[in-house]
């Protein structure tokens, strides 16, 4: 059976960065309440671009990256909960288009902030299953379009952003375990309602309590189910969605701070994007290299959450 390797890591994100001090002007709130519930400085703000945008600027870079040709792509899936369209194409298909990617599988996927998980789950088992050899897999978010600039308890965590990878069939290293579940009983939480409400709204309280105490039990769960203990762990990268909550798991499951990957200071939250968005940060800086043990970890509405083990790079894996 083929083994299936994250073999390539790239984001991209857009040049308008907006600071809470720009906040300040915009709703009742502070930099200092902010960053104290938060730990967010600032995010980044899509201007003249689609989420298609975003995710084809990253996914160029990620085939770049794999030493592979877009001819060499045999499917194409993205996770978002900001397509481009409501219902059709899907913005996978015009991601693919983008790049001259044809007559691949190509489709959407929606599971918020633990659509990366959820990809990764999906690639691994095509490639396993040897039904495919190259999945571009990218999550692409632009939820300023989705987000009520009015509502300060929303407005200050999301953001816009992409990142994608390309997961093969590869001997060197693999993707080792992938774990995804949901609960739609926790759905009015953090809810998208959609009709004349198109905006996401949160009960901010409530979904930090589940998160911190499933996001615990999924880690713990996998890696007792490898026999692999955290401090084997090269890195630790969780969805970036609120410092209090990374904070929180770090502590309950003793990751040092060398190990921990945070980036939601300067991007905010970028749901499906925001893990490959904060592996690509570890990559360019460096702390992220080929063959190592990297643990992922989300949790997002529905609720969806998931946890993933593998190490990273292929055998032609190339900076």
């Amino acid at each position: 059976m083929p083994k299936a390797s994250l073999i390539s890591i790239a984001a991209y994100t857009p040049a308008k960065i907006l600071t809470n001090l720009d906040l300040e002007k915009m709703v009742e709130t502070s930099d200092e309440w902010i960053t104290k519930r938060t730990g967010i400085k600032q995010r980044r703000i899509a201007q003249d671009e689609d989420t298609s945008d975003l995710g084809t600027k990253a996914a160029k870079l990620a085939i770049e990256r794999a030493n592979l040709r877009a001819k060499d792509i045999d499917a194409v899936i993205c996770a978002t909960i900001s397509p481009d369209h409501f219902c059709m194409p899907s913005t996978a298909c015009k991601i693919a288009k983008n790049l001259g990617i044809n007559s691949v599988t190509t489709f959407d996927i929606s599971a918020a902030c633990t659509g990366f998980i959820y990809l990764l789950e999906l690639a691994k088992s095509l490639i396993e299953s040897g039904s495919k050899k190259n999945i571009l897999i990218i999550g692409a978010e632009k939820l300023s379009k989705i987000v009520d600039w009015a509502d300060r308890t929303t407005c200050i965590l999301f953001a816009d952003g992409a990142g994608a990878a390309v997961v093969s069939a590869d001997s060197k290293n693999e993707i080792i375990d992938v774990h995804t579940a949901a609960d739609g009983n926790y759905a009015e939480l953090l809810i998208t309602p959609g009709g004349e409400e198109k905006f996401i709204k949160m009960s901010g309280n409530e979904v930090f309590k589940v998160a911190v105490q499933t996001l615990t039990k999924d880690v713990v769960e996998i890696l007792e189910r490898n026999k692999i203990s955290s401090d084997k762990i090269d890195l630790f990268i969780p969805h970036q969605a609120n410092l209090r909550i990374i904070e929180a798991v770090k502590q309950r499951l003793n990751f040092s701070d060398e190990q921990c990957v945070i980036t939601v200071g300067k991007y905010g939250n970028t749901s499906s994007a925001s893990i490959p968005m904060a592996m690509n940060d570890a990559y360019e800086a460096g702390r992220l290299k080929n063959g190592d043990l990297i643990l992922l970890d989300a949790f997002g509405g529905g609720f969806t959450w998931g946890s993933a083990l593998l190490k990273f790079g292929g055998e032609d894996y190339k900076r």
